[in-house]
């Protein structure tokens, strides 16, 4: 019970966090100028994790495994489709609070609320995928697959360095 108030607890503070780096821009839709595109455009390195490959992409997976790994993430996608769309919804009526200018802080917190439920829910969903995922996987698979993720680490931990000394 301790476990899903501290995963509740956190989704509540990244929520928190994604609502207020939410700005306005012409079209009234929230943005991340940051991330300098749409969702899904990161072609890069690493970028991706276990979804289309990503890291996954350098383990030289059998067609069986492939295979299984897809099945995994498509019923993953089937199961969690009311709880993605919920969230959507919900992130939706978020943006709204800080639509036309003016940011409704009564508002967010209600949304916020509703949402942190429902982030627990998803990363818990998400944690057994990763965990079904892996069980695919051999053990110099996944030896290679925590080497794949250090490295992007320590890249991402320099670039961030470097971004914070400009």
């Amino acid at each position: 019970m301790l476990a899903i108030a501290a995963i509740s607890a956190i989704a509540l503070a990244a929520s928190i966090a994604v609502a207020q780096t939410v700005t306005t821009q012409g079209n009234g839709q929230g943005a991340r100028p940051e991330w300098g595109g749409h969702r899904g455009d990161h072609k890069g390195p690493g970028f991706g994790g276990m979804r289309e490959g990503g890291l996954f992409r350098q383990l030289n997976l059998t067609d069986d495994q492939k295979a299984k790994i897809k099945q995994i993430r498509e019923s993953f996608a089937e199961t969690n489709k009311p709880l993605m769309e919920q969230l959507h919804a919900k992130r939706q009526e978020l943006r709204q609070a800080s639509e036309g200018g003016t940011f409704n802080e009564a508002l967010a917190t209600q949304k916020l609320t509703e949402i942190a439920p429902l982030e627990a829910k998803m990363m818990a969903a998400q944690a057994s995928l990763h965990q079904e995922m892996l069980s695919v996987l051999t053990g110099e698979q996944k030896a290679q697959l925590e080497q794949a993720k250090a490295q992007f680490k320590n890249r991402h931990d320099g670039q961030m360095r470097q971004r914070n000394n400009q």
